[in-house]
Formats: C-alpha cells, structure tokens, sequence
C-alpha cells in the first residue's frame, strides 16, 4: 500500500460505496445472511472493486479488523464481565428498585439518561454502554418496559458526550487542528449537551420505544432471573463499583488534559503510572478484579463458582466482538480506498459558510467510512487552512469546531462499529437498528448543527 494511490475519480468511488452499503444491507436483511459473513464478504468485494492492490487486501481487512478488536474486545469483555457480577449478585435488581422508587415508574428512562451524561465525561462510548446495560435491562424488567424506552437514552447520553465534549479523542483533537480555545469548547460542549441529549436521546427514546416495542430478551446477561438472592450488596456497595472505573478513567482523562494545557510534566514517572490505571481497559480490569472480590469472594462465590460466572458473560459476547471487529474492517477498507479523502477534496471548494462546508464535509466522510472520530479529525483536517484565514472571533471558531463535531456524527449505519456494538447489545436485527439507533444519530447530527450554527450568528 506504501506506493499505492487511487486513481478513481469521486464519482465511481462514491458508486462503489453505495453499491457496498446496499448489497450489505440485502444479504443481512433480505437473505439473513450472518453479519459476521456478509461484511466479510463486502469488504473483501469492495477492496477489489476500488483497485485496492491484490497483495493488500488480506492486510487492509486483517488490520482494520484487528485494530476494531483491540479498542472493542478488552473493553467489552471487561465490560461484560463487571455487568455479569452485578446481574448474578442482585446488585442489579436492587439498584433498579432504588432507582424506580426515588424517581417513580415514569421518570426512570430521564433518571438512566442523565446518569448517563454524567458517566460519559470520562469514559468512551463503548464501555460506558457495556457498564450501564445491566442496570438499564434491570430497570427494563423490574418495570416489564420496552427495552428502547431505556437504552436509547442512555446510549445517545454516552454518545453526545463522547462526540462534544473534551476530553474525548476527536473534540481534542478537532481543537488542536483549529487553534480554538479548550476551555471555550469544553464550556460549550457542556451547556449543549442536556438540550441536545433530551431531544435526540429521551424523546427520540420514547418514542421509538412506543414503535418497537420489544422486552428484554435473552442477551448479554442472560434473560429474566428470579432466583431469590438472600444476601444481595447494598445499593452503595453497587454505586461503588460502578463509579470506580468511573473515577479512574476520569483521573486519567483529567491528567491528560492538564498536561495538553502545560500544567503538568507528562514525562515524570508518577503521572504515567496514574495515566496507565486510568487507560479503559486497566481501569476496567481492576473493577472486575474489586467487584469479584465484593460481590462474588466475600459473598461465597469463591474458586470454580466464580470461574463459572466470569466465563458465562463471556459467551454472550463473542457475537458481538466478531461482528462488531468486520465493522471497523468494512469502515477500514472504505477509508484504505480513498472513498472518504476523494469525497471531501471534491466538497472542499463548494462556496459554502465555512461552518456549513465543515458540517457537509464531516457528515459525508461519516457516510463513507463510518468511524466518527475519523470524520471529525478529517474534515478539521481539511478545514482548517480556511477557518485561519478567516480571521474569526474565537467563539466562531468553538462553533466552528462543534459543528464539524456535529456532522461526524450523522446517520451511523453499516460501516459504522457502533452501530453493531449498539444493535447486538440491545438484541436488535439490522432493519431495527436502522430504524432506531440510526436515526437518532441523524437526530442528533441535526440538532446539535443548528445549536453551533445559532452560536455562530450570535458571535
């Protein structure tokens, strides 16, 4: 690949990728061909078609694939294990009562959502879903309510936070590309976030609940449980262990930040050691190791016992994982081919509002290659010659910033890793999740434009 370049013009490229969505969206949906297969096979059919040389291709998918899983699996499983010892404690169930009776029946989907806004500060969109299922499945089954009703809301809490506001990977680095102020970002990022979260996330939720209305099945940690469970954790031993990998990967994010800033020398020894607890996946590691002591050790479940309920999340999940790794390579291959860059160089010199074009060209490489954080990075990328030399007032610019933020976020579907993390977990087929999860994403694209393009007028 390292003496390879396109050569294809945007037109066919862009052909080629629809043709791609469309023939996946006909095996999986038309055919019930296995996700797993059916993106296999278009990947591979797609690196062909772009001219994608014939002793790369096996690498592009490999890689692409191998880099989905190692940001994907360590955190799922972790993930799924933390939840598993949650779920078979009745640490679950208790904080679902709790949160019911503080709040009531009706306000439990707000309630799930806005702890989710708070979780999502710190902690990436992927793991903080996979932390939060088991108490949203419990809440779901306590009141026997449409899954939707309460996982959409809290999946779109997580995603809003992960997509807007520092210090998450693409706002921070959207900001290094601009020169917009972080503080400014990171001020505004935050006052968006509950407006943008209500409309796109709890009233989208409710009402895609009232569509698809579908209980919790079995899943990611298991069906219905009614075994009675005689010595179950207190409700704060529970909000304990869920807000320790919460305080770690914020002390973590913090740090970063700070040493991003100059506050800090990122090159001493203490601020890698508490950099390194508070990376995901060892956060999440030592939370499994905690809780198995808390809520399985010292309540009985000890040696093989323990063993058996560590290793019964992970079945579950392997589906999952699988299909969510040939997400990311089907999104690699489209990015290897040169689909997002030729689409964005043909939109660079339209004419348009910068914050417009930084939208539209965010939006499209979102469409071609799926991965939101690509999107964003690239369009800033592209964008960000122009935005210095328009010489804009520094709340333009955060507008700026938060608008391209805005466009990477629309419509994720097939080629999106996302969109089958959050389909699978919540035990959605394709055409669902369309429908669903999907448009939210467009929702919340949309919505979040319009707030950045009134604070550019403002400003």
């Amino acid at each position: 690949m390292e003496n390879w370049s396109q050569t294809m013009t945007a037109g066919p490229l862009l052909g080629i990728a629809v043709v791609a969505v469309a023939l996946l969206l006909v095996l999986v949906i038309r055919f019930n061909v296995h996700a797993f297969l059916a993106l296999a096979m278009v990947s591979l059919a797609t690196a062909f078609a772009t001219g994608i040389p014939s002793d790369s291709i096996v690498d592009v998918l490999v890689d692409n694939f191998g880099s989905t899983l190692g940001s994907v699996a360590l955190l799922v499983g972790f993930g799924a294990m933390l939840g598993k010892l949650v779920e078979h404690s009745g640490g679950a169930r208790v904080l679902a009562e709790k949160m019911v009776s503080v709040f009531g029946e009706a306000r439990a989907p707000f309630a799930l959502g806005l702890a989710s806004l708070f979780m999502g500060f710190p902690i990436f969109f992927d793991a903080g879903l996979v932390v939060m299922l088991p108490i949203i499945f419990a809440v779901a089954r306590r009141l026997d309510g449409p899954v939707l009703l309460y996982g959409l809301p809290a999946a779109a809490a997580f995603s809003v936070m992960h997509v807007f506001v520092p210090p998450h990977p693409g706002p921070v680095t959207a900001i290094e590309l601009y020169g917009s102020n972080p503080g400014l970002v990171l001020l505004t990022g935050i006052v968006m976030a509950f407006p943008l979260w209500y409309v796109s996330g709890y009233l989208w939720g409710r009402y895609a609940a009232r569509k698809h209305p579908f209980l919790v099945g079995a899943g990611l940690f298991g069906g219905r449980d009614d075994d009675v469970i005689h010595n179950p954790p207190t409700v704060a031993t529970v909000i304990g262990i869920l807000l320790l990998p919460l305080v770690l990967i914020f002390a973590n994010t913090s740090l970063l930040f700070a040493a991003s800033l100059g506050w800090v020398d990122d090159g001493q020894e203490w601020f890698k050691l508490l950099v390194l607890v508070g990376n995901t996946p060892i956060a999440l590691l030592i939370s499994v190791l905690v809780a198995s002591y808390v809520l399985g050790w010292r309540r009985g479940e000890q040696g093989s016992a323990l063993e058996k309920i560590l290793d019964s999340s992970l079945g579950p999940i392997c589906s999952v994982v699988l299909i969510t790794g040939a997400g990311g390579m089907f999104g690699g291959v489209l990015r290897a081919s040169g689909i997002g860059d030729a689409l964005a160089d043909s939109l660079g010199d339209i004419g348009l509002p910068l914050i417009v074009a930084a939208y539209i060209v965010a939006v499209v490489i979102r469409l071609a290659q799926g991965s939101a954080t690509v999107a964003l990075v690239t369009a800033a990328g592209l964008m960000a010659p122009a935005v210095a030399a328009a010489n804009m007032a520094p709340m333009q610019v955060v507008a700026i910033t938060l608008a391209t933020a805005a466009g990477s976020v629309f419509a994720g579907h097939v080629n999106d890793s996302g969109f089958w993390l959050v389909g699978r977990l919540m035990g959605m087929d394709v055409k669902t999740t369309l429908k669903t999860w999907t448009v939210q994403q467009a929702l919340e694209s949309v919505v979040a434009f319009a707030l950045t393009y009134i604070l550019f007028i403002l400003f």
